[in-house]
């Protein structure tokens, strides 16, 4: 009898729940995080993930990406929304949705899902795309978000118009529309909430349940920092400069060899963020008139042009009008005029 007891204290003590927060814009790296996270859970046998999101949006592969690790999980995937003041804001809304259970806390928006750009695209996204394209884009995003709802059993008109429309709600219309599942202050109150609710014919025992957090791989957390458009343009300038630096100097190696890794990097990342072709044509052609102005001296002539050709091109790489994506003047401008003074 005592040692049933002590085995069932022991299994007893032994309910877990997964717990990872995502604080920004989704992109790859979270991705990897979120798909990571989902697999490790269900190996410690934990009653369920929770993500606890505040994001303002981002890409949308990566978005799909998530979606699917959700849709094609055995793990019950809860997402909250949380703390107090946070938003799950275009991308977030899909990714909410499309939560085994969605949870909210009090004072929290989700919606605004109308697709700003596409991301991830090879060929760039364009800051005025033409309307063929902005219809595809949005009729796409609209069919996405109504599947995703419609498996999760949730309000499909109130998703069709968040991406229509780019409508948005608090946590607790939300929860009155049928969009979210529950509203909780805090994990504890999440916990004690989800104990009980059937998942996929899974009981969850939450209530009491020991959290375990997982964190970001060293890796995971360094490229949730390099994506970003300042890295992608920073990486530019260095390789620009070293390649301009070899060409100068022959037999030097350093800059060619940093100027080469510089660009590969700077390529990579121009594959996962939404930049304009153009404004990369553009930079590249400034690139081209600098080096020729180095073996064909033109009185300064193609010099003055590729500095032109670099700050219009700067300007034109990401869409100013995205929140997300847009790369701020402070760093064009002393680009623009340490480029002219190299």
């Amino acid at each position: 009898m005592a040692l049933w007891l002590v085995c069932a204290g022991a299994a007893a003590a032994a309910e877990t729940v997964s717990l990872i927060k995502i604080d920004g814009a989704i992109g790859p790296a979270t991705a990897s995080y979120i798909s990571r996270s989902i697999e490790e859970s269900r190996a410690k046998n934990a009653q369920c993930l929770i993500i606890q999101l505040n994001t303002p949006g981002g890409l949308l592969d990566s978005t799909q990406t998530i979606v699917q690790s959700f849709l094609g999980s055995t793990e019950p995937v809860v997402v909250y929304v949380a703390p107090t003041g946070s938003t799950a804001t275009s991308a977030g809304c899909f990714i909410t949705i499309a939560a085994t259970v969605a949870a909210m806390a009090p004072a929290t928006t989700i919606g605004a899902a109308h697709p700003v750009t596409i991301g991830g695209n090879p060929t760039g996204g364009e800051e005025k795309p033409d309307q063929t394209m902005k219809q595809k884009l949005e009729n796409f995003s609209v069919s996405y978000i109504e599947a995703i709802a419609a498996r999760r059993h949730r309000n499909v008109e109130w998703a069709k118009s968040a991406v229509r429309e780019s409508a948005s709600i608090s946590a607790e219309k939300a929860l009155e529309l049928k969009v979210v599942d529950l509203i909780a202050t805090d994990l504890p109150d999440l916990l004690k909430r989800l104990n009980g609710r059937v998942v996929d014919g899974k009981t969850l025992k939450t209530a009491g349940a020991e959290i375990s957090e997982i964190k970001m791989s060293p890796s995971e957390r360094v490229f949730q920092k390099l994506w970003r458009p300042e890295v992608m343009f920073i990486l530019m300038l260095i390789a620009m400069y070293g390649i301009i630096g070899e060409l100068t100097t022959p037999g030097a190696i350093l800059p060619g060899v940093v100027g080469a890794i510089a660009l590969i990097l700077a390529l990579y990342l121009a594959a996962i963020l939404p930049v304009n072709a153009t404004g990369l044509a553009l930079i590249a052609l400034a690139l081209m008139l600098f080096v020729f102005d180095i073996y064909a001296p033109t009185h300064g002539v193609l010099t003055i042009g590729g500095i032109i050709s670099f700050l219009i091109g700067s300007l034109m790489l990401f869409n100013r009008a995205d929140p997300l994506f847009r790369l701020s003047l402070g760093y064009i401008i002393p680009a623009t005029l340490i480029t002219a003074l190299f």
